[in-house]
């Protein structure tokens, strides 16, 4: 790392970071429509966005800072096993192909704008789709804490702030001003924002990314000099390999596996595939999104030649940066850094507006507030939006960086449990709500206990995601094993409802609801919220 603050790479970066916040801010006049104080305009960018448009904010939603720091950081610190992002994210298409157009159909068709919107209509259950909104709620917050771990692992590489100050206000102050910021305009200019931002961001990272896979590999003697470098250390250190071993087979494709039936349960996934005009628009993306995969799997590349570098960091986190701040010029490092700063800003801003929408719509109005005007949604939903913010900003400045990491990894966990309610709602009612509440207070309890566990004397806890498989003995992924249990619990239990004749909650929605595209004659902007039968 450079002694001091790297002046060239600074005033790059501030640059653009001053041309994204003037992006924020004006984006809250971009498409506006005339009833802008309604929480479809503002969480959900007026449910009109278009293919391009559409990518641009799921790519930059989807492919965060902390991916762009992360996942080579994990190849830099374990090998190659840190490539399991790039099949799960060629895995989720094809997944995601089958069940979007249908969940973005019936929510355009009764104005949701949550899954647990979904759930409630589909099931009848406000507990279920309370159930739905805290488990979404609780896997975002430390995402978003990450995102605010990205831009401060640039600034300590940059030389400002997160350095050896005794004052924690001086150390801070480059990150609670990009936190200003960033809560300004998202609280402006809504979904709206970082659907215009995410366009510089993508090209930004499209950019480094193309510079640096093939400058720096000229700069270190070609791949098969990294490649050789890499061994050597793995093999001379004793752990992580070029290659994964047997024995980590069964831990990489349930970890794949589990990411990529996880990762469209997001909330931030969901808020930016609601956003689009039409269903088509969603199966459009679904064929054009694996472009983004190809990148990450550039970009994972990095890990290897931060090896090959001789890149020396404690925090493995700061390996990418540091690669960029000793390869490229100054300038240049400036555009990389730029391209991780707004890669996190885009995905927190996405987040904690998703996260709002969850609150506003089934905690303050389904149990606090049911009278409330859309204007009143939209104004709790900016207010909630901000203290989610501070909640992830309180997340990072107060704790361990390891220890958000580790709750993301949870969180990871959590999410996956929604999955039955969600994407089994969208295909069938067969499923009883009251075994769905069953099945994912045990994938729950089990997923978290699980992971608690995983500490050593040397660790913390929840500081792995990976466990033995009861039955099978391998090392696998928690989370999946949990939605297993959740899924064989909700079966069994259904079958033992319906034979007793447990009363079902009332659907509110139709066989057509599900395949109706914005130009039907049916399809509604906003419907009063489904009348759902009182017995929870």
């Amino acid at each position: 790392m450079k002694d001091g603050v790297n002046v060239v790479a600074l005033a790059v970066f501030v640059f653009f970071f001053a041309v994204v916040t003037v992006m924020g801010f004006l984006a809250a006049r971009w498409r506006r429509a005339a009833d802008a104080e309604h929480l479809d305009e503002w969480g959900l960018g007026g449910r009109s966005f278009g293919t391009w448009i559409t990518w641009f904010l799921l790519g930059g939603d989807l492919y965060t800072a902390y991916t762009f720091v992360a996942v080579p950081a994990a190849i830099y610190a374990a090998g190659a096993a840190g490539f399991f992002a790039v099949p799960y994210t060629i895995l989720v298409y094809p997944l995601i192909f089958l069940f979007l157009p249908r969940l973005w159909s019936v929510s355009h068709r009764h104005g949701y704008v949550t899954t647990s919107d979904f759930v409630s209509g589909r099931f009848g259950s406000r507990a279920l789709s309370l159930a739905v909104a805290l488990t979404g709620i609780l896997a975002t917050m430390p995402y978003i804490a990450l995102q605010l771990v990205g831009i401060q692992a640039v600034l300590d590489v940059m030389g400002v702030g997160g350095g050896e100050s005794t004052h924690w206000f001086v150390k801070d102050l480059p990150i609670l001003i990009a936190f200003g910021v960033l809560a300004a305009y998202t609280y402006s200019s809504g979904l709206r924002a970082p659907a215009l931002i995410a366009f510089v961001k993508d090209t930004l990272i499209y950019l480094v990314i193309a510079v640096a896979v093939i400058y720096i590999p000229i700069r270190l003697g070609g791949f098969d000099q990294i490649f050789a470098d890499a061994g050597e250390k793995f093999a001379a250190t004793g752990s992580g390999a070029v290659v994964p071993g047997e024995g980590a087979h069964w831990g990489y494709a349930t970890l794949a596996l589990g990411s990529a039936l996880a990762l469209f349960m997001y909330p931030h996934s969901i808020t930016a595939t609601l956003s689009s005009g039409s269903r088509e628009v969603i199966r459009r993306n679904t064929t054009i999104l694996p472009l983004y995969s190809l990148m990450l799997g550039l970009l994972a590349l990095l890990g290897f030649m931060a090896i090959a570098a001789g890149v020396k960091v404690d925090n493995g986190q700061l390996a990418i940066p540091q690669l960029f701040e000793t390869m490229f010029p100054d300038w240049f490092a400036g555009v990389a850094f730029a391209a991780i700063g707004i890669g996190a800003l885009v995905p927190a801003a996405i987040m904690s507006i998703a996260a709002a929408n969850l609150f506003t719509r089934n905690i303050y109005k389904e149990f606090v507030r049911p009278g409330a005007t859309p204007a009143q949604e939209t104004q709790v939903s900016k207010v909630t939006s901000l203290l989610v913010k501070v909640g992830a900003l309180v997340f990072v400045l107060g704790m361990d960086k390891t220890v958000a990491i580790n709750f993301q990894l949870l969180g990871g966990i959590w999410i996956l449990q929604t999955f039955p309610a969600i994407v089994g709602g969208l295909f069938t009612r067969w499923f009883h709500r009251w075994a769905l509440l069953a099945g994912w207070a045990v994938g729950m309890a089990y997923g978290t206990a699980v992971a608690y566990n995983t500490s050593s004397p040397t660790q913390q806890h929840f500081a792995s995601s990976s466990q033995t498989i009861p039955l099978i003995g391998e090392i696998g992924y928690i989370g999946l094993t949990a939605f297993v249990l959740n899924l064989a619990v909700t079966v069994v239990m259904t079958l033992v409802l319906r034979a007793v004749k447990a009363p079902e909650g009332l659907d509110s929605t139709t066989a057509g609801d599900y395949t109706a595209d914005a130009g039907d004659p049916g399809v509604q902007k906003e419907l009063p919220p489904p009348t759902v039968d009182a017995r929870h």
